[in-house]
């Protein structure tokens, strides 16, 4: 329109349209909500759009959903890495565990560098309220971590610790599949996820499969019952009960001849006081979370699988745990 006072043209601008004229909120809102549980492609194929512009559409939703979201100021962070492709590629995610809520995604490997650019980007001031810093037993995170926030409380993730044990279980099997022969090998041959699997979790079938091997094993059976015991761990509040607890799990190994155990044992006494954190009334933080987010990325890169935008998975991992526009 041509303005009466100066005589110029003008466009008037339209609360409800978007930055680009050709679309307006409302629908690139649309498209971004059906991004959050569907692939671009089927959404190009619902909406009749080309895949270009479903993605770009998507990139704006995400972009506002951050602009609105609250501002990082974490008391509790977790700190993990992602393989983004194959051949040891790797990025840093920093989550808020008290709000539940990935607020950084970076880094170039997981040395202590790139550590050192999310302390960075959160700043010294809000480094120094940082309580608790939750993460695998890695050298580069502990080491960036204290230089960054000395105040903070390391504690080792639970889930990788038990992972460490599942592998010295998988190990003792495969020592002993070596060492068998004939049927008694037979029990032992394809039960690996059997074996690792939490018996709660297990079908009839596979609940059947674990009782015959375990009771054809003795070996096997005393290293599942030592393994399924260790969870007990975590469940003590205070740090003497929870190393009485170790010390007899330690104990119990004496004559079992489970060298993998043996050398599990030596490093959950390695790293025993981030390990020991968890016993802490303020340290019982969830640590649930931490593995569910992992899968809720793992589920984010098989939707977008073959992208090469390493933005959009950037904002696609800080933007799954916030609420819709």
């Amino acid at each position: 329109m041509r303005c009466r006072k100066c005589g110029k043209v003008k466009t008037e601008r339209l609360d409800w349209l978007a930055d680009n004229p050709l679309y307006t909120k409302r629908f690139y809102r649309h498209v971004g909500r059906k991004c959050r549980t569907m692939s671009i492609k089927d959404v190009a194929a619902e909406l009749h759009l080309d895949w270009h512009a479903v993605k770009e559409l998507d990139k704006r939703y995400m972009q506002e959903q951050l602009r609105r979201a609250p501002k990082p100021a974490p008391a509790v962070v977790g700190i993990d890495e992602i393989a983004i492709r194959r051949g040891f590629t790797y990025r840093l995610v920093a989550t808020d565990l008290i709000r539940r809520r990935a607020i950084w995604f970076g880094g170039v490997d997981r040395s202590e560098a790139s550590l050192d650019t999310f302390w960075a980007w959160l700043g010294a001031r809000q480094a120094a309220r940082v309580r608790l810093v939750v993460m695998d037993m890695w050298r580069a995170f502990e080491n960036s971590t204290r230089r960054n926030a000395p105040q903070a409380a390391i504690l080792y993730d639970k889930f990788h610790v038990v992972s460490r044990l599942g592998e010295a279980l998988d190990e003792v099997r495969k020592q002993e599949y070596a060492r068998l022969a004939g049927r008694d090998r037979s029990f032992i041959k394809g039960q690996k996820y059997t074996l690792l699997s939490n018996r709660a979790n297990l079908t009839l079938n596979g609940r059947k499969a674990l009782s015959k091997l375990l009771a054809a094993n003795k070996r096997l059976n005393a290293a599942y019952l030592l393994k399924e015991s260790f969870g007990q761990l975590w469940n003590y509040k205070t740090e003497g009960w929870a190393r009485r607890f170790f010390e007899n799990w330690k104990a119990a190994l004496k004559w079992q001849r489970l060298k993998p155990y043996e050398k599990f044992a030596r490093m959950v006494d390695r790293h025993w006081d981030g390990i020991a954190a968890y016993c802490r009334p303020e340290n019982k933080v969830p640590l649930g979370f931490v593995e569910g987010f992992n899968n809720k990325i793992r589920a984010i890169q098989k939707r977008a699988y073959g992208l090469r935008d390493e933005e959009y998975l950037r904002l696609k991992i800080l933007t799954c745990t916030l609420e819709k526009l």
